[in-house]
């Protein structure tokens, strides 16, 4: 038989919550929630009680004593059709009402076709006792828990479609030069996404770079002044440099690299004395 269930909380017995920073709504479902049991809600959250599908209420910050409909069945009513045990069975759900990090990341493709990862950054948080019925609404639960996890893979192809829409028309060297208009377009999507949830968006960044390392060394010393093939040939010779190759600055430079004053194989030197003349 069920014990009555005297305190209904967040808390855990070591005092950690079991929200935390990554949870946006816990479920707690018990057998001995019954009526007279007491109900504390936290500063940061909401709290929804549903029985069979319905919901009976919303509460803010504060302690309620819960009144709910098993309290005519006792005795031997109980013993008789139920077992001993209530057939009602009550939902806890806790909605964290603090700003919350998610994180988002993926692949766009640039004007050129080229692959471009892109990484947004957001606060969100759920506001008003409404919000909070809309999340356990309209976002199901898998489990007993709804994390930011969850709320990033529904916000992601919201996020997608509006950095698709300025990247795919963007040169890859130009992208940075468009990164407000990127962000307000993402911002936008994302909160009348969000808001069908309940869930009001907060401060958002985003940062999108060449996929390929490579790439990205490139734009960066394009981005100083060099030309394209400037860019190659100082790239070339870092990496040179970093193999302790002594012919790096000539690879910098375009030059060819000559040992003792000699000239590099292939080359032969031209004059009246050698038999060989130059090109007219």
């Amino acid at each position: 038989m069920a014990i009555t269930r005297q305190v209904i909380t967040s808390l855990q017995r070591d005092g950690t919550d079991m929200l935390g920073t990554k949870n946006i709504a816990i479920k707690i479902i018990d057998e001995s929630i019954v009526s007279g049991s007491l109900l504390t809600v936290e500063s940061n959250h909401f709290c929804v009680l549903k029985s069979r599908g319905a919901v009976l209420n919303v509460y803010e910050t504060g302690q309620y004593a819960l009144t709910t409909p098993d309290k005519p069945l006792v005795g031997s009513i109980v013993q008789g059709f139920f077992g001993g045990s209530s057939p009602w069975v009550y939902e806890v759900i806790y909605v964290n009402r603090a700003k919350l990090l998610v994180s988002n990341r993926g692949i766009a493709t640039s004007a050129e076709m080229a692959e471009m990862a892109y990484q947004v950054d957001y606060y969100i948080h759920v506001d008003t006792k409404e919000a909070a019925l809309d999340l356990i609404t309209h976002l199901p639960f898998n489990g007993h828990v709804i994390d930011t996890r969850e709320i990033a893979d529904y916000a992601g192809p919201a996020i997608e479609q509006a950095i698709n829409q300025v990247v795919q028309v963007t040169k890859m060297e130009h992208i940075n030069e468009r990164i407000n208009e990127l962000r307000e377009g993402v911002k936008t999507h994302l909160t009348d996404f969000l808001k069908t949830y309940g869930i009001m968006l907060n401060d958002l960044k985003i940062l999108v770079l060449p996929k390929d390392d490579r790439m990205r060394e490139l734009i960066s010393l394009q981005a100083i002044g060099l030309t394209p093939i400037e860019s190659v040939r100082y790239y070339l010779a870092l990496r040179m440099a970093e193999k302790g190759l002594v012919s790096a600055p000539n690879a910098a430079i375009g030059a060819p690299f000559q040992i003792g004053g000699q000239p590099p194989v292939g080359f032969y030197p031209v004059g009246h004395e050698t038999g060989l003349t130059g090109p007219n």
